[in-house]
């Protein structure tokens, strides 16, 4: 069961396949319950968020029929709930978009208006921001999280270092975070002073940021189990950030790059059994650090796709997803589990790859991780809830990964505060299959790792500069005289953003820019 966006006429027989299975399914299928009645039940579900790490669109067999990479058990999950073909990270890269998952806001409303975080910089999190989290613990959930956090951690400051963020081995923006620091003035034997514990999580077993960057060690429960006093001089540096690439930077000793998935999966399983055995709803966050580099996939899971080490890494992916979906199974409490499962954002896969490999991680989308274009920020997402989310679903609403927040407050029959989630919008309607659309949504704002902005209604997307804003290039471009200064395009008929209408189309440009400036500054 196989679905993209593609050329015509393929796109076409994928969709007859699918309606026909859906049809033969039909008459089997139970009833879905009504609204009020899912957040009525006796029991509170279970939710779990299954969130990789540059994972593409165009990577899962669901999704696309000519992937290089089999995916058996997310197109499982994907037969057993819902599979939308227009969803998008609030971001194209790590943490602008972790940000938007946890609190249901923009990144660029926060002290970090663009760009990323490393592994020492400071918590982005405001103190009394809610999470996710902290609505499902107030609401009588057990709350955990298990593997890559990359939203900053406040690092205890050795004493006589405390003037650290005025020197220049510490990179602070504008708005004063600092986004990344020299290690030197960090005192790893104390406890760092802000982290998952503070925002919401009862419990947590983290890698600071991304696996290539340092330091390389865990907390568990805002602690670390082992200090990093050992070094890496880096591995694969003249890769282009592909294949087994990791920084040079301090490590915990033992520290084993390969065996950061196996391990949190281990701590994932373990917080599912172990919540399962008790009468209280748990919420589990569970971030991947796969397939994002170093692409280091386990020996059993070589040559097992055709696209390098990075689609034998998606298939250990693959295997990691399915491994939750059987504990799921094993300790009873499918039916009563909500699984999300997306990515962060689009995959870091470059023209010379795709060429290499024949594979298109990003479908017929245009760029790759980092970018405005569709190929940055349109991700893989997957709802599956026994016996409430109607099986073998597609849909084709245009939605956000922000409206987790909402939609999870929905569930619980919940009011959200003005104040908070502002970017928000509940999407259980059109999990139970009762609408086509985000009601309350009027557009949804995406934004590269350069800070380009862009602008999505309806078919329509205005991007207000030139380029790419991100990682392909170019980056930016200097329109010469009588050239377009931005990209508009019509995505229903041009999902490859090759047709630009700017200068053709001016009414809508002038609406989708007026109505961008509203939303910025809601």
């Amino acid at each position: 069961m196989a679905y993209l966006i593609y050329k015509k006429s393929e796109k076409y027989l994928f969709i007859a396949m699918r309606l026909l299975i859906l049809l033969m399914l039909f008459v089997n299928c139970p009833q879905v319950k009504g609204e009020k009645e899912i957040v009525s039940k006796a029991r509170k579900p279970n939710i779990i968020y299954i969130l990789t790490d540059d994972l593409g669109y165009g990577d899962i067999s669901a999704y696309n029929p000519l992937s290089k990479i089999q995916t058996s058990y997310i197109d499982k999950l994907s037969s057993e709930g819902i599979i939308f073909t227009d969803a998008h990270a609030s971001a194209s890269v790590c943490t602008p978009s972790r940000y938007g998952i946890l609190t249901g806001r923009y990144c660029w409303r926060s002290q970090l208006p663009l760009g990323n975080l490393r592994g020492y910089g400071r918590a982005l999190i405001e103190p009394k921001r809610k999470t996710v989290a902290t609505l499902l613990k107030e609401n009588g959930y057990a709350t955990g999280v298990v593997g890559k956090w990359h939203l900053g951690l406040n690092w205890a400051i050795k004493d006589g270092h405390k003037t650290v963020f005025n020197e220049q081995d510490t990179q602070v923006n504008e708005y004063g975070h600092v986004q990344d620091m020299n290690p030197i003035h960090i005192d790893f034997t104390k406890k760092p002073e802000d982290g998952p514990l503070n925002h919401g999580f009862d419990y947590s077993y983290i890698l600071p940021a991304s696996l290539d960057m340092p330091p390389y060690c865990f907390l568990e429960n805002d602690s670390l189990t082992s200090i990093p006093s050992d070094y890496t001089s880096g591995n694969e540096l003249n890769t282009g950030y592909t294949d087994a690439f990791w920084r040079p930077g301090i490590m915990a000793p033992g520290f084993q790059f390969d065996q950061v998935l196996p391990t949190i999966k281990n701590k994932a399983l373990e917080f599912i059994k172990n919540n399962a055995e008790t009468k209280q709803p748990f919420f589990l966050y569970f971030s991947l650090t796969a397939p994002h580099t170093p692409w280091m996939p386990s020996t059993e899971f070589i040559n097992k796709a055709s696209a390098g080490s990075y689609g034998d890494y998606v298939k250990m992916v693959d295997q990691v997803v399915g491994d939750v979906l059987k504990v799921i199974d094993k300790v009873g409490i499918k039916d009563n589990t909500l699984v999300i499962f997306t990515s962060d954002n689009g995959p870091y896969w470059t023209p010379a790859l795709a060429e290499k490999y024949n594979h298109k991680a990003v479908g017929e989308l245009r760029g790759m991780k980092g970018d405005i274009w569709e190929g940055g920020h349109r991700v893989p997402f997957i709802a599956s809830w026994p016996g409430t989310i109607p099986s073998s679903t597609i849909s084709s609403a245009l939605t956000a990964l922000t409206h987790l927040f909402a939609t999870i407050a929905d569930i619980l029959n919940v009011a959200v505060n003005p104040d908070e989630a502002e970017d928000s919008y509940s999407i259980l309607p059109i999990l139970l299959g009762k609408s086509d659309m985000v009601k309350e949504q009027e557009a949804i704002v995406h934004q590269s790792s350069k800070g380009l902005f862009a602008i999505r209604q309806g078919d329509w997307k205005l991007i207000r500069k030139r380029g790419s804003g991100g990682f392909s290039v170019p980056q930016f471009y200097d329109p010469k005289e009588g050239e377009p200064k931005g990209q508009l395009y019509n995505l229903k008929d041009d999902i490859g953003e090759s047709n630009n209408l700017y200068d053709i189309n001016y009414n809508k440009l002038s609406d989708l820019n007026a109505l961008l400036t509203k939303i910025k500054n809601k």
